[in-house]
């Protein structure tokens, strides 16, 4: 399928078929697809990313209680593992990169939060920028978002996004006075 054909296919997809794919039982059944829909949570009927976000949220918490290294290997592994459950999500669905396909964003903030202190007001800042930096997409996110395909494509934004989110978040929370 080529490029355009799958820009086609997207713009056609109405709210309805979105819908459709919601409701579908498939999600809960197909481990692929529960953990691509971020436990159930990129079900949400709107702004299922920043769903994706909070639910990514508990499972930091459990993150942080393991050294560095290993939420550093957990999160490397999850990216890796990720391109596979996006891109198998992704190929049943029909769809690249439905906006429900949230595991991107679980890997995207616990970038952006590794090796911050943990505190409450930084998961906040956290979030925030994490959230700002996916949707708004600046250079190179939104070029790789429209021009790398498959799983590594859907995952691949939302890393960079956690790259950039932690460098600002890294910057607050040593030189601000918060």
């Amino acid at each position: 399928m080529t490029d355009k054909n799958i820009k086609l296919k997207q713009e056609v997809m109405t709210i309805l078929d979105k819908e459709v794919i919601r409701k579908r039982h498939q999600v809960w059944r197909n481990p692929w697809h529960f953990l691509a829909f971020g436990f159930g949570s990129g079900l949400a009927k709107y702004a299922p990313g920043t769903f994706g976000t909070l639910a990514a949220i508990p499972v930091y918490l459990l993150l942080i209680q393991l050294p560095w290294f290993a939420y550093g290997l957990v999160t490397v592994v999850a990216f890796f593992i990720g391109i596979k459950i996006c891109q198998v999500t992704s190929d049943d669905l029909k769809v690249h990169d439905f906006s429900g396909i949230v595991w991107d964003e679980f890997v995207g903030f616990w970038i952006t939060m590794f090796l911050i202190p943990f505190d409450w007001k930084w998961v906040l800042v956290g979030f925030l920028l994490f959230r700002f930096f996916d949707i708004v997409k600046p250079w190179p996110i939104r070029y790789l978002d429209k021009h790398v395909e498959g799983g590594f494509g859907i995952m691949i934004d939302d890393v960079l996004a956690g790259v950039y989110s932690w460098i600002c978040l890294f910057l607050i929370v040593n030189y601000s006075p918060l």
